[in-house]
């Protein structure tokens, strides 16, 4: 409640004024009453409003969390996770590092979206959703979106998700994790603030068996830095990865992350023979607008479609979309790590091929560099 105080305490707001008639706090809130909160409660949509407006209103404060690693993650990604993990209304979900709560928002639209029972719907309110958020004012934000939604908020902690015993948060039953950690905070002094580390934590605190989504930068998983390849290798001991998906490189637009999203089974050691899946999912069909941001296009729903028969074995696939393979700790485990192109050419990719060579040839010959294919030598003879 604290950082709403200054609702109360602004003298200014809370003064009649002449034109408006009314206080302008009052005329603000009859304004979201009925142009935004009638019409959240009237659509049955995960979209994370909160975490919408606080964006928008962070692009025109001249900072947007970066500096603090924080990336709020779109809702076509939040939904893609709960369908990657299969979720279930009996699932019981933990985001550590919440955000606004557009995980926990688009998990709970998930699970009663699949069930009639209202206590049921009512236990999944209250009991099935947990989070932690470090940043007050994204807590604030995070549990202001859950009192919207319908309670679920008294599961939500404004703690360090890293200083919290493993052991403690297994006793929540946790069966999913999700999350998007702070980005770029880690470092050779600080190795517990690298992505794959707040990974290897959620790991440990789901039970057995639990199933793990977790959205991180590419290089988190090419293990760059000694630090980064022994938690891999930690992970593999304890847990099995079932697969990673590179994705889009605007998924998070205007931020210049590269992103993937990585999955696991927590509690089981990884099998040496065990395939996962390697997924390029660049071509989601969400493309960038001038002065709007990433948009979806026409063909989104068929490509996602697509990658969640291929994920859960309905389609097979060529390799240059899905690679399943043994690993390595010491692998990069992406796609185009694993990738190689098996598809024998055609005669018209020859054709293309020696056209694009002659035409390199001649351009590099009236450039004067004949020399490059002889040429000079047979200058010197004649």
């Amino acid at each position: 409640m604290s950082q709403f105080l200054v609702i109360k305490d602004t003298t200014k707001i809370n003064e009649i004024d002449s034109t408006l008639g009314k206080t302008p706090i009052k005329h603000y809130t009859e304004f979201i009453n009925n142009n935004i909160f009638k019409t959240i409660n009237r659509v049955s949509s995960s979209e994370d409003y909160l975490g919408r407006f606080y964006g928008e209103f962070m692009s025109y404060s001249g900072g947007d969390g970066q500096t603090l690693g924080i990336v709020l993650t779109p809702r076509h990604i939040t939904d893609l996770f709960c369908e990657l993990v299969d979720i279930k209304p009996d699932d019981r979900v933990l985001d550590p590092c919440c955000g606004t709560a557009g995980f926990l928002i688009s998990s709970m639209h998930h699970m009663i979206d699949q069930t009639d029972d209202e206590r049921e719907i009512e236990d999944i309110r209250k009991n099935r959703l947990f989070g932690n958020e470090i940043q007050s004012y994204m807590f604030t934000i995070a549990t202001t979106n859950m009192i919207i939604r319908g309670d679920g908020k008294s599961n939500l902690e404004n703690h360090d998700f890293l200083k919290e015993n493993p052991n403690k948060l297994q006793l929540k039953q946790c069966t999913v994790g999700m999350m998007n950690p702070p980005y770029s905070q880690g470092s050779s002094k600080n190795k517990d603030l690298y992505e794959i580390a707040f990974t290897e934590h959620l790991l440990n605190s789901l039970v057995e068996g639990g199933r793990a989504a977790v959205i991180i930068p590419q290089s988190s998983v090419t293990g760059k830095t000694k630090a980064e390849r022994e938690i891999k290798e930690n992970i593999l001991k304890h847990h099995t990865l079932e697969g990673v998906i590179t994705l889009n490189k605007d998924t998070f637009y205007g931020v210049g992350v590269n992103p993937c999203i990585a999955i696991f089974t927590a509690g089981i050691p990884h099998r040496e023979k065990k395939l996962c899946k390697f997924i390029n999912f660049e071509e989601d069909g969400y493309k960038v607008s001038k002065h709007i941001g990433l948009v979806e296009t026409t063909s989104a729903k068929d490509k996602k479609q697509h990658l969640l028969d291929v994920w859960f074995d309905r389609i097979e696939s060529q390799t240059k979309f899905c690679v399943e393979t043994t690993i390595e700790a010491d692998d990069e485990w992406l796609h185009s790590f694993y990738y190689f192109n098996d598809e024998i050419p055609s005669e018209e990719d020859f054709r293309n091929t020696i056209a694009d060579y002659l035409t390199f040839e001649v351009n590099m010959i009236t450039h004067g560099r004949g020399y490059l294919f002889g040429l000079e030598d047979e200058k010197k003879k004649i």
